[in-house]
């Protein structure tokens, strides 16, 4: 388990990968990568229960899918300071021939990448059929899924949810990131999804409301209570309140940065503002 200090200097260094990644190609997603580094921070070095030797069966493991695939940069920054692959590689993202493409695969065989995703809206569909394998194999542990608010717009969503519901998918926990941005503008602008967390208790989910979804301590105890809330044959969510591109001022308040890579000038900028290091690629 690492200490809250810790955390905060991973996530700087996750922060230092996201921005260099995506400007050394001039293509990328930083804005969501950004809002969701003190999650997935929090998810690998203390919560998961997880193999960096990495077998894809993924037997007596918890198991992850990000179903918002455009976010890569930070998963693949978390994986590879996890031990899954050598930091060095996220040098080659995006890159020719690299494991690490925009969208993650699965033919480049990279540790820690169990789906393609990318299509949005899939996502939920594979983490409920990992967690109901779980339940056959009398597995005990959980399944995770993090999803974009703007993939909530996709009705195979909708349809999972149902599903999970209907069929008591207990051993399963969905976070949404609630940025309320996409690509081409907020939330409400493009399509309104109204009250999620009413719509989600509608489809008879439990739902932990994250406030504050960028303070590693809120976060932290969201996924505990989840984890307790799990074996009750109610599917859990948790609705992650965050800020797109946070922990890098200019990038924040504006859904611009959502698919948009920093200039040199920019790079700078970002990085001075996150100096803990744990040590660059």
């Amino acid at each position: 388990m690492k200490s809250t200090q810790e955390l905060e200097n991973i996530c700087s260094q996750i922060r230092r990968d996201i921005v260099r990644m995506v400007h050394a190609n001039n293509s990328g997603h930083p804005g969501g990568s950004l809002g969701c580094t003190e999650f997935l921070s929090v998810l690998y070095f203390n919560h998961l229960k997880h193999d960096i030797s990495f077998n894809m069966d993924g037997i007596n493991e918890d198991l992850f899918f990000l179903s918002n695939g455009h976010i890569s940069p930070v998963l693949y920054s978390v994986l590879a300071r996890s031990g899954y692959f050598n930091i060095k590689e996220l040098s080659t993202f995006r890159k020719l021939n690299s494991r690490l493409q925009g969208h993650p695969t699965t033919h480049e065989k990279l540790e820690g990448i169990r789906i393609a995703s990318g299509s949005l809206g899939q996502g939920l569909s594979v983490a409920i059929g990992a967690a109901l394998t779980k339940k056959l194999n009398k597995d005990k542990q959980l399944v995770y899924s993090l999803h974009g608010d703007g993939e909530l717009q996709e009705g195979q969503i909708w349809e999972a949810i149902m599903y999970a519901a209907g069929n008591k998918v207990d051993n399963i926990i969905a976070t949404i990131d609630y940025n309320k941005k996409q690509i081409d503008g907020s939330l409400n602008d493009v399509l309104p999804m109204g009250d999620l967390k009413a719509k989600l208790q509608a489809f008879d989910w439990q739902v932990i409301e994250v406030l504050q979804g960028n303070n590693l301590q809120s976060i932290i105890n969201a996924l505990s209570k989840a984890k307790e809330m799990t074996g009750n044959e109610i599917p859990i969510a948790i609705l992650l309140h965050t800020e797109m591109g946070n922990g890098v001022d200019f990038m924040m308040g504006t859904h611009k940065w959502h698919g948009s890579a920093p200039n040199d000038e920019q790079l700078l900028e970002a990085l001075s503002q996150n100096t803990e290091t744990l040590g660059d690629y």
